[in-house]
């Protein structure tokens, strides 16, 4: 096999910033490789992203050294154009890259500008929407897709131009699990071809079949080698703010004999060295909750009107004052849908909806925020002003409050969210992680008693998503409700206290965490499974979770 990439001693320093964003990067990567790139947010991984396809140095322009070279072509050199030919890059905001009026001209786009036949095209099409489970919605508008939809869309346009090198930057963040192991077998399916796939990603199994893992620290490559080498040394990944796979960390804990990758390496050691011995597993029910019903659904349909799709149909749904639940199902499921109509966002087609038993129709708009608040899946769509002061007291100066009664709320929702000093910066200019927390602060500054994040880690890396969950928490034990909406299964089995299973529209499982993910053969059906360590903990028959607590049950037997 040749060479697909090779980078010698790259360093970038983005113009008017004085930080390099890349210092000294070297590596190579032979054809038909597999690569995962992990680290911590900042650590470089978008801008080495760019390198390969000229996008740094040629649209991102800023002070360049060393050499990246693809399938013989030096990037600097070579135009944007030319590179696409041979890079092909999904981007970490995919929404940036859709712009069609449907989803087959979005993935014909690229084949087209390369003057490919007709019948190529279409063949394109066909098999890359396919791949991606699109196949059945080529006549939608991209608008009116849900956002795991989306990225699936933005993965398959970039496939249909069949790049020697494909590049994704957190290609699955909006995937349910199923979705994106079947996302992820392109790897599988480029080996074959010969072509090279390198991706960005903060999940520690993605990187479980790589053929190499690159750690990326502060602008540099820390460590590269093969998944077993790399992902084993847990010190070193959480200096990089990279998750550990959490069997390796379960059996370090323990101290047992062994490093395994996955739940079923982790099975077969058990096995082996007899660690321990699998019981039957006690499940909880939902504990008696005498505090009064905050929300409700009854009988509610949706149909959205520009798209005669149904997307809820006939859901009832109580949620009890001071509970922290989460919502998860396959793309497409109504998780979206169903929380927009907690907060009158969305009406329902039939049926109601009930905040402490009133209507939310009899409910004004303004009032209704001081109750629930929602944060957007993209933080972006609801920040439009120019400082985080500004950002985060907005609603409150339209709601007519004096300028003093402002300012301590403000600066109350910025400690809370730990960005106290942040008052007079751009919120544009901040990182993913830190725009997310101004969002939340925003609501937070109104004081609502309940709060609704549409996806609130994607995007995070692990240390960031922690870091988000653990404020959520500490919310949560002020007294407020809290509702995620989340396709991370580690992070509605560590926080939330109970799981709504969603698909079709309608409302699966309703359950105690803890029971609703005991159920694997329901889960599967919403194309998701539990994380490793409670599908690991569902063969056991361990009740614990997060990771310490499983270790101490395992200890005392």
């Amino acid at each position: 096999m040749g060479v697909a990439i090779s980078i010698q001693d790259l360093s970038f320093t983005y113009a008017e910033t004085t930080r390099p964003a890349l210092r000294n990067v070297s590596g190579e990567v032979e054809e038909g490789t597999y690569v995962v790139m992990m680290g911590h947010e900042g650590a470089g991984k978008s801008t080495l992203c760019c390198s390969l396809n000229a996008l740094v140095p040629r649209f991102f322009r800023g002070e360049y050294a060393g050499r990246v070279v693809v399938h013989d072509v030096e990037v600097a050199k070579a135009r944007v154009a030319e590179m696409s030919r041979r890079v092909g890059l999904v981007l970490q905001d995919f929404e940036a890259q859709l712009f069609s009026t449907s989803v087959e001209l979005e993935v014909a786009f690229g084949p087209e500008n390369l003057c490919l036949p007709r019948d190529e095209i279409e063949r394109r099409i066909d098999r890359y929407l396919r791949f991606v489970g699109l196949a059945e919605m080529r006549r939608r508008e991209p608008a009116s897709l849900s956002g795991g939809q989306k990225q699936r869309l933005a993965i398959a346009s970039v496939l249909a131009l069949e790049p020697l090198v494909l590049v994704m930057d957190e290609p699955t963040t909006d995937l349910d699990p199923i979705g994106r192991e079947e996302v992820l077998s392109v790897a599988d399916m480029l080996r074959q071809e010969r072509r090279t796939l390198l991706v960005v990603d903060q999940d520690p199994d993605t990187a479980v079949d790589a053929d190499q893992v690159w750690l990326m620290r502060e602008g540099e490559i820390v460590a590269q080698g093969p998944p077993r080498q790399v992902l084993t040394d847990l010190a070193l990944l959480e200096s990089c703010g990279v998750q550990p796979p959490p069997t390796v960390a379960l059996f370090q804990a323990l101290g047992w004999p062994g490093q395994p990758l996955t739940v079923e390496e982790a099975i077969a050691l058990i096995r082996e060295h007899n660690l321990a011995r699998p019981r039957p597993l006690q499940t909880p029910t939902l504990p008696a909750n005498g505090r009064p019903v905050i929300l409700e659904l009854r009988d509610v349909d949706y149909v959205y009107p520009t798209r005669a799709v149904e997307a809820l149909k006939g859901v009832n749904l109580q949620i009890r004052e001071g509970e922290f639940l989460a919502l998860v199902g396959q793309n497409g499921s109504g998780k979206t849908t169903l929380a927009k109509h907690l907060n009158g966002l969305l009406k329902p087609t039939r049926g109601e909806v009930l905040f402490r038993g009133r209507p939310l129709g009899e409910i004004r708009r303004t009032e209704m925020a001081r109750f629930v608040g929602y944060v957007f899946q993209n933080p972006d769509h609801q920040i439009f002003s120019n400082t985080v002061r500004e950002e985060v007291g907005f609603s409150l100066r339209m709601a007519g409050m004096d300028a003093k009664a402002v300012e301590e709320r403000v600066a109350e929702a910025l400690a809370v969210v730990g960005l106290s000093g942040y008052e007079e910066e751009v919120p544009f200019t901040l990182t993913k992680g830190e725009r997310q927390r101004v969002a939340v602060a925003s609501v937070l500054a109104a004081q609502p008693q309940v709060i609704i994040l549409d996806e609130p880690t994607t995007g995070l890396d692990y240390r960031h998503q922690r870091s988000m969950m653990e404020m959520l928490r500490d919310l949560h034990r002020r007294g407020h409700t809290v509702i995620i909406i989340t396709h991370s299964m580690w992070v509605a089995a560590e926080y939330a206290e109970r799981v709504v299973v969603m698909r079709d529209g309608q409302i699966l499982l309703d359950a105690p965490t803890r029971t609703a993910f005991a159920q694997e053969g329901i889960l599967a059906e919403a194309s998701l499974r539990p994380p490793p360590l409670l599908r690991l903990g569902n063969w056991l028959g361990t009740s614990g979770i997060p990771l310490d607590a499983m270790v101490e049950e395992l200890r005392t037997g």
